[in-house]
């Protein structure tokens, strides 16, 4: 991948006065504030108050399992995130998007451990070295369970015409309201008239 990301444009924006809550262990959260019917429906929803989830020797707080493109009438075109090895070789596959359909990005991912809030998914598009995109999408905050998340992010259009043909290269990250990286990865794509098959 020839092309180079500054660590600027992978930050998330933020909003003037707002300030992260304090870090809270589950423990903590789940003893919070007992007869608040309002946080009990936030803890609910995080899953928290449930059947312990099982331990694992992961320390990953998040696990992105895989990024998927999906467009009407087709199989998803995926991209395989879930280990060390599948985020090298995504690296080096190109996928390829036909000029001018609709399609929606779509991201599945594990959260354990502990509580996230706040991710985020952030990506930046480049073409010869010039940014042509950059998506900034609240995913949510995230109680650890062994159930698979998916988010499917707005519809958009991929350019068409001649000149808009060729090869892109994106950063994908997954940041939450702490500022902490839980996964970045590069890849590419590139926009041809047809699809190969």
């Amino acid at each position: 991948m020839s092309e180079s990301f500054d660590n600027e444009e992978l930050m998330p924006t933020t909003t003037a006065g707002y300030k992260p809550g304090e870090k809270k262990t589950i423990q903590e959260l789940t003893a919070l504030d007992a007869e608040d019917e309002s946080l009990r429906k936030w803890k609910e929803n995080l899953g928290l108050g449930k059947a312990p989830v099982s331990a694992t020797d992961d320390p990953r707080k998040v696990i992105v399992l895989q990024l998927a493109l999906e467009v009407e009438g087709r199989p998803d075109v995926v991209l395989d995130l879930s280990t060390p090895d599948a985020i090298t070789k995504a690296k080096n596959e190109v996928i390829t998007i036909k000029e001018g359909i609709e399609y929606r990005l779509k991201v599945k991912f594990r959260v354990q451990h502990e509580v996230i809030s706040g991710l985020k998914f952030l990506q930046v598009v480049k073409r010869k070295g010039i940014t042509v995109d950059k998506t900034e999408e609240m995913i949510g905050s995230y109680g650890p369970s062994t159930e698979v998340y998916e988010k499917k992010f707005l519809a958009e259009q991929a350019p068409s015409g001649l000149l808009t043909r060729g090869r892109y290269n994106a950063k994908s990250k997954f940041i939450d309201d702490d500022k902490l990286t839980h996964m970045e990865w590069a890849w590419s794509f590139e926009i041809k008239k047809e699809w190969d098959n």
